[in-house]
């Protein structure tokens, strides 16, 4: 078999397993995990690693290996979910903040996607009003309330882009001095 069609290997005897082949699995967690990925050419070469695994309750499954064209995209978008991982732990590493993403293009754009809907327990808000002053609650304040809500978060995320954070936090919703 030629390199080029070569997949993986087998974890026990080394031999070829081809793209679009089948092989076998180890169904134990353990077997499947990143650092090792183990696949099999044979249930004889499966069989042969459970003494060394010391598996109970174990058996293999038959599985084919993905088509060339599948296996490239898959290790592509590896590829560049590590490159950007680094670059992301490079930024952190130099103290560097994010930069800061346009986000008057962004907002304008998520604004026809808002929910315009109630933002507050309502029976939650009623009993507060209730305790506090014994007063009732009419339902056009749900939606006042609401208003005023989103006006908070708005403000509030303004001062997290800012921040270059990518995460809302409570000191963003505290007036400053």
């Amino acid at each position: 078999m030629e390199l080029d069609q070569i997949w993986k290997q087998c974890s026990t005897c080394k031999a070829p397993i081809g793209f679009g082949q089948a092989y076998k699995r180890c169904t134990v967690s353990t077997c499947n995990r990143k650092d090792s990925d183990f696949v099999f050419c044979t249930t004889r070469c499966w069989d042969s690693h459970l003494p060394l695994m010391r598996h109970r309750n174990a058996w293999a499954t038959e599985e084919r290996a993905p088509a060339r064209q599948e296996w490239e995209r898959h290790q592509a978008s590896h590829a560049e979910a590590a490159r950007r991982r680094e670059e992301r732990q490079r930024n952190g590493a130099r103290g560097m903040a994010a930069p800061a993403p346009d986000f008057a293009a962004n907002f304008e754009l998520l604004e026809e996607e808002i929910p315009v809907e109630i933002l507050v327990v309502v029976s939650k808000l009623k009993k507060y009003v209730r305790a506090r002053s014994g007063l009732k609650t009419s339902e056009t304040v749900l939606t006042v309330v609401s208003s005023q809500i989103r006006k908070l978060c708005d403000a509030a995320i303004l001062k997290a882009v800012e921040a270059g954070r990518k995460t809302v936090m409570g000191r963003d919703f505290e007036e400053e001095p």
